[in-house]
C-alpha cells in the first residue's frame, strides 16, 4: 500500500454548497464544482446491494483536491458508517487516491485486514471504492482509477459547468 500519495481529503457534511463557502473563507480553496445527484448504476456497501444518493463539492486546496460530500437519501452507506444517520455527527471521512485497478487495490487492502466498505460504478462505467482503514487510519481510503487524460480533475468535468456564487455546479448537456 505504499507509494500511494493522497490526492484528496473528504469530508462528509450537512450541506456542501454551505461547507465549500466556509473552507474558501478560512483557507482561499477552490474554486468548487459542485455535483449534485451523482448518478450511480450500481453501489455495494459491505456486500450487500444499496441505492446511494450523494451529492459532492471538489476543489483544489493547495496541491491536493479537497470533496465536501452529503448523503441525499436515507440507509446504510460507508458515510453511515463513520457517522451515524440522525447523530448530527460530521466531519473528515476519507482520503483518496489514484490506483491503476480498482479490484486489485481492494484485494491487496482486504489481504492487510481493510475490508471493501463500497464498491461503486457511475452510469459512465467509472468505478471507484472505500477500503475501510478506519481500524487504523480513523477515516477510509478511497480509490479511483483516473484515466489518463485526467489531471487534477474529478469524473464529472467532462460535463459543462456553470458558475453560481463562487461555486459551480453541473450542468446537463444540450
Amino acid at each position: 500500500m505504499g507509494g500511494l500519495p493522497i490526492r484528496q481529503v473528504a469530508f462528509f457534511v450537512e450541506d456542501v454548497r454551505a461547507a465549500a463557502r466556509a473552507h474558501h473563507d478560512a483557507f482561499g480553496s477552490g474554486p468548487f464544482f459542485v455535483a449534485d445527484n451523482i448518478p450511480l448504476a450500481r453501489a455495494v456497501h459491505r456486500g450487500v446491494e444499496r441505492e446511494l444518493d450523494h451529492s459532492s463539492a471538489y476543489g483544489q486546496w493547495g496541491d491536493v483536491m479537497v470533496e465536501f460530500v452529503a448523503q441525499n437519501n436515507p440507509g446504510p452507506s460507508p458515510f453511515r458508517d463513520l457517522y451515524p444517520e440522525g447523530s448530527g455527527r460530521w466531519g473528515m471521512h476519507h482520503v483518496a487516491v489514484f490506483v491503476d485497478d480498482v479490484d486489485a487495490e481492494l484485494a491487496r487492502f482486504a489481504a492487510r485486514g481493510a475490508a471493501c466498505a463500497l464498491r461503486a460504478e457511475m452510469t459512465d462505467g467509472f468505478v471507484f471504492a472505500f477500503a475501510d482503514t478506519t481500524a487504523t487510519m480513523g477515516l477510509f481510503t478511497e480509490l479511483y482509477a483516473p484515466p489518463k487524460r485526467w489531471l487534477i480533475s474529478t469524473p464529472w468535468s467532462r460535463r459543462r459547468l456553470r458558475t453560481i456564487g463562487g461555486l459551480t455546479r453541473s450542468r446537463p448537456s444540450g
